[in-house]
């Protein structure tokens, strides 16, 4: 199973400079809970911007750059390596959000209810082709003062 994390603004802002250009700790701990224990599969400016492998999670990172190696990562060349290692979480960036949309089953999207200026962008998609399956509130306090909501899709199956 493919599946996709990802966490976006209203106008699908993802990354700003090479980082969120929010802080929201309720995400953090979501996207922890969904991807511990599972192969999280992201490019190579995404890895840079995390810096280091995240823990108790396989960590792979895809490149067309046959030089990159990072210590506790797992490097691949092709959507087609990514597809052979059976189920995955594409991670990020948007390069990869792109390149596997259409492969995606399952999509655990966090709505961030802001506008922002942004330089990366979470791809359009067909709301069409999936299933809302579920959707909650993130808790709005003082360390998570913008308001959002968690939801997974899976994709229809004719």
């Amino acid at each position: 199973m493919i599946s996709l994390i990802v966490a976006h603004t209203r106008n699908r802002v993802i990354g700003r400079d090479g980082v969120m250009p929010w802080h929201l700790p309720n995400d953090l701990k979501h996207v922890k809970a969904i991807t511990t224990g599972q192969t999280i599969v992201m490019g190579r400016k995404t890895f840079a911007s995390i810096g280091k492998p995240l823990p108790n999670r396989r960590n792979v990172v895809l490149t067309r750059s046959t030089d990159f190696s990072a210590e506790g990562v797992e490097v691949v060349h092709s959507k087609e390596d990514v597809l052979a290692l059976g189920d995955v979480i594409i991670f990020g960036g948007a390069e990869l959000y792109r390149q596997f949309l259409d492969a995606v089953d399952r999509m655990y999207i966090t709505e961030i209810d802001m506008e922002t200026k942004g330089d990366t962008f979470f791809p359009e998609w067909d709301q069409k082709a999936f299933n809302l399956v579920w959707r909650r509130e993130g808790i709005v306090d003082e360390r998570n003062p913008i308001p959002h909501t968690f939801s997974l899709y899976e994709r229809k199956r004719n």
